[in-house]
């Protein structure tokens, strides 16, 4: 709430699109529904980037809720860059295949497909719980889920707004090099 307040009253208010608009009118295509437009390319979206960082939520989750250390950081820091540009890049190709259906309507969409891949870190929890850990007990089981779900949140919105900004730059560069007539 405190950082919409703050965006409206002292956010820039122009946003220079990099194309302009043509005094045509268009018709806008009506929105196809249905659960495979939406549910494929979130699922796809968010499975990838979590499959490059598998391994290592492995050994991270067994330093962290098990009794291992954990030292290996600089690949840590490498898998992190990665699960970026991965779940970036996925977005931007689920971009691509939303407006090749010339449905406008993405910024949403890119923001929930890069953030996917927190949700499947939240299910990989689940799996580490009841297969790999040895934890019980109320006391455990609701310090784990809780704060899993604190650390499955930051991961949404960490690459969810990572993977808007990225498929931002995206349009701003297809838009700049198309012609309007």
């Amino acid at each position: 709430v405190v950082g919409g307040i703050a965006a409206t009253k002292y956010a820039s208010h122009n946003f220079n699109a990099p194309t302009r608009t043509s005094e045509v009118v268009r018709e806008i295509p009506a929105r196809v529904s249905g659960i495979c437009i939406r549910v494929f390319p979130m699922y796809f979206s968010g499975l990838l980037p979590f499959l490059t960082i598998y391994k290592e939520a492995d050994y991270v989750f067994a330093g962290m809720w098990g009794y291992q250390i954990y030292t290996i950081f600089g690949i840590l820091s490498f898998a992190f860059v990665l699960l970026i540009i991965v779940a970036s890049f996925a977005s931007m190709a689920s971009l691509y295949f939303q407006l090749k259906r010339e449905d406008h309507r993405w910024w949403w969409s890119t923001f929930i497909n890069g953030g996917m891949s927190g949700l499947f870190i939240y299910a990989y929890s689940l799996y580490y719980f009841f297969e790999r850990s040895e934890m019980s007990g109320v006391v455990q089981t609701s310090f784990f889920f809780g704060y899993m779900l604190v650390i499955s949140l930051a991961f949404f919105l960490m690459l969810g707004s990572a993977s808007f900004h990225f498929n931002l730059l995206f349009m701003k560069h297809i838009y700049s090099r198309l012609k309007c007539d």
